[in-house]
């Protein structure tokens, strides 16, 4: 049964096209002693997404190196909006290759009132912005391989932190060479929920996706309340040796999932973190 059945979605959610993210005192620290280059782009799609995430897509057709710059899933940029004082730190959604093929970055935006990123979201089709060099390592998924020999990739997620957990998915880290591939998604509510109508891809790619809701609707019969409860009920590691993490969203949830994996004889330095 598709993953969009189980949800049990109304036709608009599911037919629907569709980071603000703290960033390390390291990264920080990188910023403040490299010189800014910025590049200008027009923005080719701006478009809900979810309950206040926008769908925003950059064309970097004049900007082949820009777009070249981008080699791995989790790494990020800082976009200016014009007549706006302070740039937005966005993760790339979108995976290398689109770039490549495609000449765009893709993000998902959460809309905050009065930041950056509400500007960002106002903005059209055709309106400029600059973005900065693409930085960061991104998830070192070498570290996780080969699949042989990592059987279970435990995945968290929550809000807009799924962002660069597509850029992976989408990416491939051989999920259907892995026996036991989960997706714990995080969200408010299914209204809140970017990327639904690419839940069937990332099941066919071999990833199991665990919806979780905080508020959920009357009539939700999945997994209700944080991941890390939602994984802490479900367990099921058959070999903690085999078993990497990946780990996207708010700092408290990714502390506590690093501390109940590593309880469960999880190896921290097969958990990846983008943030």
């Amino acid at each position: 049964m598709s993953i969009l059945r189980r949800l049990n979605l109304p036709l608009h959610l599911v037919h629907r096209n569709h980071y603000r993210r703290n960033v390390t005192s390291s990264a920080a620290a990188s910023i403040r002693h490299e010189p800014a280059v910025w590049t200008t782009a027009p923005l080719s799609i701006v478009e809900p997404a979810a309950e206040s995430l926008f769908h925003v897509t950059v064309d970097l057709s004049d900007s082949p190196n820009l777009a070249a710059s981008h080699t791995r899933a989790g790494q990020y940029l800082r976009l200016r909006v014009p007549d706006v004082t302070w740039p937005t730190f966005l993760a790339i959604a979108s995976p290398p290759k689109f770039a490549h093929t495609r000449g765009a970055f893709e993000f998902l935006v959460k809309s905050v009132a009065g930041s950056t990123a509400e500007a960002l979201c106002r903005l059209r089709r055709g309106d400029v912005v600059e973005l900065s060099r693409v930085m960061g390592s991104g998830f070192d998924i070498g570290r996780i391989d080969p699949p042989e020999k990592f059987h279970t990739v435990l995945i968290f997620a929550t809000g807009s932190g799924i962002s660069p957990i597509r850029s992976l998915i989408e990416s491939g880290f051989a999920a259907r060479k892995r026996s036991d591939v989960r997706l714990y998604y995080g969200a408010t509510n299914l209204r809140r929920m970017a990327y639904l109508d690419r839940f069937n891809e990332w099941e066919s790619s071999g990833v199991k996706i665990v919806p979780v809701l905080f508020q959920p609707d009357d009539g939700w019969i999945g997994e209700r309340g944080y991941v890390q409860a939602a994984y802490t009920r479900a367990k099921q590691i058959s070999n903690p040796s085999s078993t990497g993490a990946v780990l996207c969203g708010q700092r408290q949830m990714t502390e506590e999932i690093t501390s109940i994996l590593v309880a469960d004889g999880v190896s921290g330095e097969k958990i990846l973190k983008n943030f």
